[in-house]
């Protein structure tokens, strides 16, 4: 389960618990649950990262997602390949057919996003170095 936000995290509580209401009606045991906070294209998130490196290593057989874009924003179909490479199975539970358009629009306003974040993020170590009395001009 992941959300983009810590705003999200009520958001993310419903993810985990649909997740595990879903697998205990049908009787599976999940060795693990895996929640995480950050943006679908950041791809250094640590668990992110731990999940590519079991899959990797063939430690893992399935994934259970609530929705495709809530484990990778883009490359899901690359993403779902390289899992069948390693003998894994993505499992989606909310498997909604959006239209092409929809989901174009989806994919620009997350890259929009991230985009802005970045700005800010420029923003807030500019001012951070103009505000230094420690450094000179």
């Amino acid at each position: 389960a992941r959300v983009s936000s810590n705003g999200q995290k009520d958001d993310l509580k419903d993810q985990v618990a649909f997740l595990r209401q879903f697998l205990n009606a049908r009787g599976i045991i999940a060795d693990e649950y895996i929640s995480d906070i950050g943006s679908g294209l950041n791809y250094k998130r640590p668990k992110w990262l731990k999940l590519i490196k079991d899959i990797d290593a063939n430690q893992i057989k399935e994934i259970y997602v609530t929705y495709e874009d809530r484990f990778i924003r883009f490359g899901f179909k690359f993403f779902q390949e390289f899992c069948a490479w390693h003998d894994c199975k993505i499992i989606v539970l909310n498997n909604e057919d959006t239209s092409p358009d929809k989901e174009l629009v989806e994919d620009l306003i997350s890259v929009i996003h991230v985009f802005s974040c970045r700005l800010y993020g420029l923003r807030r170590y500019k001012n951070k170095i103009k505000n230094d009395p420690n450094l000179k001009e």
